[in-house]
């Protein structure tokens, strides 16, 4: 009892590791930037050379950016989990309990069918306060939502 309930925020709300997206997406940008720049300052590089410096530039750039679009959103009907290779959209219902761990790299999603689904939106690699914050706020909303549904089922 000693701990102070999490305030819940207004919905929709978006959970991302915003200072690693920053460094991910300003890594990118300056990658491509100077292997593209060293394509077209060395002379003896043919068209062609330089093209699959220029591509190689791109294609470091683009994995960045799809390490960097991880998020989790959270509205009125659900969570949405944005990873790396793909999406989940999931009710509140499907989530049972949302737990960061100490030593886990990102928060898990215990879900009703019996796996866990990782939320690499809320990962305390470089904010670790923010992201307990985050997760800490994401369990309230699931529990109030826990919580709701069984006054709605009575009503």
């Amino acid at each position: 009892m000693s701990e102070e309930p999490t305030p819940l925020p207004d919905l929709p709300v978006t959970f991302r590791p915003g200072r690693t997206r920053a460094i991910l997406l300003t890594a990118g940008v300056a990658i491509f930037v100077v292997i593209s720049g060293v394509a077209m300052l060395l002379d003896q590089l043919g068209p062609g050379e330089r093209l699959s410096f220029i591509i190689t530039g791109a294609l470091i750039f683009w994995v960045l950016a799809l390490l960097a679009r991880v998020k989790v959103v959270a509205d009125e009907s659900g969570v949405t989990v944005v990873n790396i290779a793909g999406k989940r959209r999931l009710d509140w219902a499907e989530i049972l309990q949302v737990n960061l761990r100490p030593g886990d790299p990102w928060v898990f999603l215990d879900l009703s069918d019996g796996t866990s689904l990782p939320a690499l939106g809320i990962q305390p690699g470089v904010a670790k306060r923010r992201a307990i914050q985050d997760a800490r706020t994401l369990r309230a909303l699931t529990e109030a939502r826990a919580a709701a549904r069984p006054k709605q089922d009575q009503g």
